[in-house]
């Protein structure tokens, strides 16, 4: 039956052979004594709790699901024992600041990490993520009392966090949302209203649960330039630090969902609870986007761990399951050697490579963004993060979910049946493709917004150094030959940018309309330049790396350019089509 072994040898190699995380960490004061030898026992351990403890975990909470039970949420059998072992372990506070007692590892770190949570048990993944996103929004823009007063149990994981920011009138756009607060004589703040699909938003793991509401205060502005941000306490703290009276703060319902049903998806009220401004009035959703933002990026790791979850099972059926006859071999032979099973086993690993690739170069960007010393570094990295966080999040989510779907086939008939996990998976991925603003949206924020920040630098720098690539490509016999297919797409994405930005495609149905195949496109030419330097980190790690890992790194880079790659062509087709066909049909007319 089907078992998860966190990638660790595969996330080293990008540390340290593609990445060559030393260099850029000696670069940084506070990370300059993060060697990989430190590195790679973090992530071992990791890969051992994530495996031994979570992974067995998994199939047993989506089959007993969470309960309301008197207005309590109550999670699977076995999910809050994990989590006080999560906790003591400290796994919570990997890259929270030491000042609050965590232990301000590099973010880089944190999100292999997130990537085996996800991996292993995506519905309790959420509880840290959420979490670690409510802490980053609170030390970012919360008053030092309320830094003081949540952030030590938050990091420890004695308590725990969730975003109430969705209402049912009021989806994406949250300028619709109805939620009040007003002032107390105090000045704390009254906070009223409902919220739906809030991920963890009550549970009986941790002593308390707080949430950061939006709600709009007495005379705000209409529309998104009228919401505040409240922090809420499932539970009221008193003056000395121990828990007072529970808060105004009830369950109103559980979400039935497709996947991950060990995570409470709730219906949150908020029948007058007292609550505490963070960050300024009016300038609530700013605050809420330095959760959002990393989110996104959060959820786009979703999608890659889910899928290597679902590769892995895929590949130890291959290899076992025997089927068929091929030509040159004797009897029935396993359903690997069969061509249209290998394409899909490869279709699965050539995304989940360069997938987890870009993703260890955005976490280092944004290691730069906070920690390097040279403010314009720390500006261009920021830039750069930005540029990618919605590229990031839709395209690893909409390529790892085909990827569950396509390791689900692998097993035919059982990838359909519980017993496997393949469905679990299928289920369970579908749910990152929407929360966090759909992918629609991301692929809007990239053209409509991303394209144009800084008029333009981030996309350009980033379009130079895949050219700087190519020209290194030269240097290694096996990477020039990849250098040619991605030099084409880079052609066609550069092209289709400028049209997008300055060109005959740029008006906002134009661009609407490209939006998703365009971040498709982008993404395609993203993991092409991730298996170039992957390929070239082969050439120069030398004799250092095994024999098969160099085989099997040049035979799916191939793969990927010769068989994924040229969607490309199409996509760049779709995008100069504009927006004409889509727009023809009146509303009433479909």
């Amino acid at each position: 039956m089907p078992q998860y072994k966190a990638p660790v040898e595969d996330m080293m190699f990008l540390l340290r052979d593609v990445f060559r995380v030393e260099d850029v960490f000696a670069e940084l004061p506070e990370q300059k004594d993060n060697d990989l030898e430190t590195i790679g026992s973090i992530l071992e351990e990791a890969g051992k709790f994530c495996s031994e403890v979570l992974y067995p975990l998994n199939a047993v909470g989506d089959i007993e699901g969470c309960r309301l039970e008197n207005g309590v949420v109550r999670t699977p059998d076995g999910f809050a024992r994990a989590w006080k072992t999560f906790s003591e372990a400290g796994w919570g506070g990997l890259s929270a600041p030491t000042d609050y007692g965590g232990q301000n590892l590099p973010r880089t770190v944190q999100i292999l990490v997130d990537e085996m949570l996800s991996a292993s048990n995506l519905s309790f993944g959420l509880f840290p993520g959420l979490t670690r996103g409510a802490c980053e929004a609170i030390e970012a823009h919360a008053t030092q009392h309320l830094k003081d007063t949540y952030l030590p149990n938050m990091i420890s994981g004695v308590w725990t966090g969730a975003m109430a920011l969705t209402e049912g009138n009021a989806g994406s756009d949250l300028g619709l949302l109805k939620t009040t607060a007003v002032p107390r004589p105090d000045g704390s703040w009254t906070v009223t209203g409902s919220k739906i699909f809030i991920s963890s938003g009550d549970h009986d793991m941790a002593e308390n649960v707080i949430h950061l509401v939006l709600a709009r205060i007495p005379d705000a502005p209409a529309g998104t330039k009228g919401i505040s941000l409240f922090l809420c306490p499932k539970v009221l703290v008193n003056d000395d630090g121990s828990l007072g009276a529970r808060n105004a703060i009830s369950v109103g319902a559980l979400e039935h969902k497709m996947g991950i049903h060990a995570q409470p998806t709730c219906v949150m009220n908020y029948d007058g609870c007292q609550g505490w401004m963070v960050g300024e009035p009016n300038r609530g959703l700013a605050a809420m986007f330095t959760m959002m933002n990393a989110e996104r990026l959060f959820v786009g790791v979703q999608g890659l761990g889910v899928a290597d979850a679902s590769g892995q099972t895929a590949l130890a059926y291959a290899r076992e399951r025997l089927q068929g006859r091929v030509p040159g071999r004797s009897g029935t032979v396993p359903i690997i050697a069969h061509a249209d099973v290998r394409r899909t086993l490869l279709s699965m690993q050539s995304f989940i490579e360069a997938a987890r690739a870009m993703v260890v170069h955005t976490a280092l960007e944004m290691d730069r963004e906070k920690f390097h010393p040279d403010a314009a570094v720390r500006q261009r990295a920021g830039e750069n993060v930005a540029l990618l966080t919605p590229v990031i999040k839709a395209a690893l989510t909409d390529f790892g979910f085909e990827a569950t779907v396509a390791g689900q086939q692998v097993l035919g008939g059982h990838g359909y049946i519980r017993e496997w996990g393949q469905e679990q998976y299928v289920r369970d991925a579908r749910i990152a493709m929407i929360y966090e603003g759909t992918n629609g949206i991301q692929a809007q924020d990239l053209v409509m917004r991303k394209l144009m920040l800084s008029d333009g630098l981030p996309v350009r720098t980033y379009f130079a150094q895949i050219r700087q690539t190519l020209a290194d490509a030269a240097a290694d016999s096996h990477a020039a030959a990849l250098a040619e297919p991605l030099r084409s797409a880079l052609d066609l994405l550069e092209g289709v940018t400028t049209r997008l930005v300055s060109g005959d495609l740029a008006n906002n149905d134009d661009r609407n309309a490209a939006a998703v195949d365009y971040l498709r496109l982008f993404a395609l030419v993203s993991f092409g330049w991730m298996w170039v330097r992957m390929v070239l980190a082969c050439a120069a790690s030398g004799k250092a790396l095994p024999e098969a890992c160099v085989q099997h790194k040049r035979a799916a880079a191939i793969f990927f350019m010769q068989r994924v790659l040229p969607q490309a062509t199409a996509l760049t087709q779709q995008i100069g089509a504009g927006a004409g066909s889509i727009m023809a049909l009146a509303d009433e007319m479909f």
